[in-house]
């Protein structure tokens, strides 16, 4: 169990782009969804608390699976070992990168017009 690979995921999910570790990722049976198992946080022995981390810790407790949509993935990296999730908002940054428009809503319409 001590060459099992951990990977670190970084994904999407509205104004917020979310860093995670986890030991199992794969392509779901759901098509358009990638499946992420056994989170992994950082070490409890810390004496220092990072409430980005305890806010991930919190939100994915109990959470057997994760399906997250492949538009939201932005990276997957194998890594030699764990370190600490994070939170970031994106709608404080300023950037010249835009992301890639969601299906669902066209250009111009929010919500249910129709």
């Amino acid at each position: 169990m001590a060459n099992q690979p951990v990977y670190k995921v970084i994904f999407q999910n509205g104004s917020q782009v979310i860093e995670v570790f986890a030991r199992q990722i794969y392509q779901s049976d759901m098509w358009g969804f990638i499946e992420v198992e056994e989170f992994v946080f950082g070490e409890r022995s810390q004496i220092l608390v990072d409430p980005s981390e305890e806010k991930l810790k919190n939100e994915f407790s109990g959470v057997k699976r994760s399906y997250i949509p492949l538009q939201a993935i932005i990276r997957i990296d194998e890594v030699d070992k764990e370190g600490s999730g994070k939170i970031s908002d994106t709608g404080s940054l300023e950037s010249n990168v835009a992301s890639f428009p969601f299906a669902g809503v066209p250009p111009g319409q929010q919500g249910g017009e129709e």
